[in-house]
């Protein structure tokens, strides 16, 4: 990409990148026999929406508005799991829906009237909960104790209630085939009864599979001595966001300001991490700079990225950055591995200016895809 052609602050998808991760996780598929869908919460480009359908088969929601993307801009009905469902919603989401999920046995008996009035063939599903992650951020960790997400085992009998065709776990974060090979067997010592009985299984998501180093092979090897295991499930199913959008582009910035301080100094930008980046913040993690590297004492030119927002705590206290020069007033930072959970989360905070997104093509030409304005500041708010 030729930074200085893009103007900031701006989201840049690299077309080329994405195509390549999309053709591991349809390689996966196919080797292994099951379907990937991407997982809108983690990846939700939508423009790129057509060349994800290429490659895999379908998308996952969680709210009526994802399903409704998924709906109209990949032209497939959505596997849909909510950790609650509005009866409005819930109605609607039925007509968008080829699988849905419920969170609880409560909500699946309640809302199975409305099911049977519709009367859609939807393939319900029952998300479980083995009590078993190994998750570290308990922020994303759905089994801790006192979870919401999921039906812990003692609650569901010998046999799957009536209508519920499938099973449906979320146990990682970013982790590799090795962690779902663990995760299977806590998953299967407490629930393989019922697994025998389900037509499909999804994994969830959590599978950083276009990662650099990440044993593909034997992520399919696991995948296919479970099917192995359970020649009675017509679909196994894994739903990543992340591994979709891993790698696949930029959010370019800008140094509006250096403010000097004893041991570094601040370069404000003309983006928020609070507004634009609060992954960085929630999880929390140190984005990767082009060009940087994480300060070392004798370090000569150390900095700090001070977001433009009015949250004192907007800017990357993680760590500093060491660069090979100093930075001037208008110099551009692009921060690595944007596109994936950060575009999603998004906010128009304190009314900064929100970022561009535009797409760098295979066809090496940059192109402008949105570009935000006042208007879309005020509608949001009333």
């Amino acid at each position: 990409m030729n930074f200085e052609q893009i103007p900031t602050p701006c989201f840049v998808l690299n077309e080329e990148a994405l195509e390549a991760n999309l053709q591991i996780l349809h390689l996966v598929e196919e080797e292994a026999r099951v379907k990937i869908i991407c997982a809108l919460k983690g990846f939700a480009f939508w423009a790129a929406f057509p060349l994800v359908k290429q490659y895999l088969s379908g998308a996952t929601a969680s709210s009526v508005n994802e399903a409704r993307l998924i709906n109209e801009e990949m032209n497939c009905e959505a596997h849909t799991y909510c950790p609650v469902y509005k009866e409005d919603d819930f109605r609607t989401l039925l007509t968008m829906s080829s699988h849905l999920t419920f969170n609880s046995l409560t909500q699946y008996h309640s809302l199975l009237p409305i099911y049977e009035q519709v009367g859609k063939k939807v393939s319900l599903g029952l998300r479980i909960n083995p009590e078993y992650s190994e998750i570290e951020t308990d922020l994303y960790n759905p089994a801790i104790e006192g979870s919401r997400l999921g039906i812990k085992r003692e609650f569901l009998g010998d046999k799957l209630p009536q209508n519920i065709e499938g099973l449906h776990f979320h146990l990682l974060c970013e982790n590799d085939s090795y962690t779902l090979e663990r995760t299977l067997q806590a998953v299967e010592k407490i629930f393989s009864d019922l697994i025998r009985q389900a037509k499909w299984l999804n994994m969830g998501g959590g599978h950083l599979i276009t990662k650099e180093g990440y044993d593909v092979e034997h992520l399919i090897d696991v995948l296919k001595k479970f099917r192995q295991r359970y020649p009675n499930l017509e679909e196994v199913i894994l739903e990543p966001g992340e591994a979709v959008g891993w790698q696949t582009g930029v959010l370019v910035a800008q140094v509006q300001d250096i403010i000097p301080c004893k041991d570094f100094h601040i370069a404000m930008l003309d983006t928020s991490f609070a507004c634009h980046m609060p992954d960085c913040l929630e999880m929390p993690y140190k984005p990767t700079i082009l060009g940087a590297k994480d300060a070392q004492k004798g370090d000569k030119y150390i900095y700090r990225m001070g977001g433009n927002s009015c949250l004192a705590g907007d800017f990357i206290g993680m760590g500093d950055y060491a660069f090979p020069e100093p930075l001037e007033v208008g110099e551009k930072v692009v921060f690595d591995d944007m596109i994936h959970y950060t575009m999603v989360k998004t906010t128009f905070f304190n009314g900064v200016q929100h970022p561009h997104i535009a797409v760098w093509t295979k066809n090496d030409d940059f192109v402008i895809l949105k570009q935000f304005t006042y208007e879309d500041y005020k509608a949001k708010l009333s």
